[in-house]
């Protein structure tokens, strides 16, 4: 089964589309985000794009594993051991395309993140029809909906 899903989001205008996959256990995988942004003229576009990109997986982050448990009054997650983040194995491809623009110069800080979680939840239900609508996206949720 196969999902894809376009989201835009309103502040430095950057658009994403996911393509997702589903197996039969049903289990998700990413294979595709593109991602367009226009912040104006560009003057360093590598940095644009390491920031985009650091932008989704900060995003698919927080979609997929960014469950916080406190116990006692504290959070019982510390460092990566028990906070997980997308390893590079789990990442799917990254496309960033910068629209050209003669705008002055505007920053480019975490619009690419924002997108992210919806972008995951539609393209689930695209290849599925089941809404999930909580986060983070897990295969439980997906079983019970």
């Amino acid at each position: 089964m196969v999902g894809s899903w376009v989201v835009w989001w309103a502040g430095q205008d950057p658009f994403e589309f996911r393509r997702a996959l589903m197996d039969q256990q049903p289990r998700y995988r990413q294979v595709l985000e593109v991602a367009a942004v226009d912040c104006g003229m560009t003057v360093h576009p590598a940095i644009i794009e390491r920031q985009i990109e650091g932008a989704i997986v900060f995003g698919l982050s927080a979609a997929l594993y960014g469950k916080i448990n406190l116990k006692d009054g504290r959070v019982e997650q510390g460092n990566f051991h028990n906070y997980p983040v997308p390893r590079h194995n789990e990442m799917p491809k990254v496309e960033v395309h910068i629209v050209k623009s003669s705008e002055k110069p505007g920053g480019i800080d975490e619009p690419g993140t924002p997108p992210i979680g919806p972008a995951v939840a539609n393209a689930i239900f695209a290849a599925t029809g089941k809404r999930l609508r909580s986060l983070p996206l897990d295969n439980a949720q997906l079983k019970k909906a």
